[in-house]
């Protein structure tokens, strides 16, 4: 017996059957349309899809309805391409659609389709964009001559950015063999050494624009050098060139502002760096003046001038100390010179005469002990008044007498 299920769980599984399914995904359901309604809060579009043997639920979300470039009815017979998905909540399969076009132009648009799985499956819609130069020198513009694109994108161009040069690579925009020709123009555009791009029409049917979703202008756009912006149709067209080029525009003029610079703005961003420059280089030479001051401080302050001076000044002031300090030194070494002269004055053996002593000399010498003479020893006294010579006779002395 197979397990029991609940009725959300059969109407999930039937719903991951459905999404994992290959062939209902990316699915064409041609049918009239019936019970048609718009949601007036979320713009979803909601309605049945009948033929002589059955019919289907619908629904396109706002965010693909506003693209339609007609407004669907009651009756209307159309081609519905998305995706088949369950509704869980109340169990019915419906048709999610992408997008919605009316029945005579069914297969054109199967044919575009496979042409854009092609042109991805390639890499194509997917190499890197290039950035568009901020300051171009040349344009290239690839349209007809006598159409109001170029026009509208030459006076454009002038008028935000005089200092630039367009030159126009004229084509055939539409007609028999106008793929072949604008693929063309576009190879001579990116040999031109021209900065930028510009692939433009004006608007028109989805006829009138089917040489640029053709695989001979989109490879064009692809195979290019240089930056391409597409600028072709009105803003609601698109086209697969628009997938291919570097950046898209909504219109010819539009595609000439996205191009080029406006002269207003750099002259208001020069005033600002102007502005703005000023600001710092007052600010800087503010600093710059202080910090100016502050060094002229400090070699005033460490000068070698300054420094001799101060050094000058040390100088005199330790001469004067010293001055005074030998003039002390002198005065003091003046007084006890004094006092020694004084003393060896005193002790002079002539002065000691001169007082009434006298003083006994043996061959030159001052005999001051009378150990150091003998009997029969001649000696001369030296006495106030003159000198006497004598001969020792005795000598006694307090303990022995010779």
């Amino acid at each position: 017996m197979s397990s029991i299920l609940s009725v959300s769980q059969i109407n999930t599984y039937i719903s991951f059957k459905l999404k994992n399914d290959p062939k209902l995904r990316g699915v064409a359901v041609k049918g009239e349309i019936s019970d048609l309604s718009r949601n007036q809060r979320s713009n979803h579009i909601y309605f049945t899809l009948r033929d002589q043997g059955g019919s289907i639920h619908a629904v396109m979300f706002a965010s693909n309805a506003q693209k339609l470039r007609f407004t669907p009815f009651e009756g209307m017979s159309v081609i519905a391409y998305g995706s088949i998905e369950v509704y869980e909540r109340d169990g019915i399969y419906q048709l999610i659609a992408t997008q919605l076009i009316p029945d005579g132009a069914g297969n054109e648009y199967l044919s575009l389709l496979k042409l854009k799985e092609k042109l991805r499956a390639l890499g194509v819609f997917d190499a890197p964009k290039r950035a568009i130069p901020r300051y171009p020198e040349r344009i290239a513009v690839v349209t007809s001559a006598d159409g109001a694109a170029v026009r509208d994108v030459i006076s454009v161009a002038k008028r935000r950015y005089p200092a630039v040069k367009t030159e126009l690579f004229p084509t055939p925009v539409q007609g028999a063999n106008a793929h072949l020709e604008i693929a063309q123009a576009l190879r001579n555009a990116d040999k031109s050494g021209a900065d930028v791009i510009i692939l433009t029409r004006g608007g028109g049917s989805s006829e009138d624009l089917s040489a640029f979703n053709t695989e001979a202008v989109v490879l064009a756009v692809y195979d290019c050098k240089t930056p391409v912006i597409s600028a072709v149709g009105h803003e609601i067209d698109w086209t697969l060139c628009d997938l291919a080029a570097d950046l898209r525009a909504p219109t010819p003029s539009g595609a000439a502002e996205l191009a080029t610079p406006d002269i207003n703005d750099m002259k208001n961003e020069i005033l600002s760096l102007k502005a703005l420059i000023s600001h710092y280089a007052s600010a800087k030479i503010r600093r710059c003046e202080n910090d100016l001051t502050r060094y002229q401080y400090l070699l005033s302050a460490f000068s070698i001038r300054q420094k001799k001076a101060g050094m000058s000044a040390q100088l005199a002031a330790l001469k004067d100390t010293l001055e005074q300090r030998v003039h002390n030194k002198l005065k003091v070494s003046r007084i006890t010179l004094s006092g020694l002269c004084s003393v060896l004055e005193s002790l002079d053996p002539k002065n000691v005469v001169s007082r009434g002593y006298a003083l006994i000399m043996k061959n030159g010498n001052i005999i001051s002990d009378a150990s150091r003479l003998s009997c029969g020893d001649e000696v001369s006294i030296v006495m106030r008044g003159g000198n006497a010579d004598a001969q020792i006779q005795r000598i006694t002395g307090d303990k022995n007498e010779v």
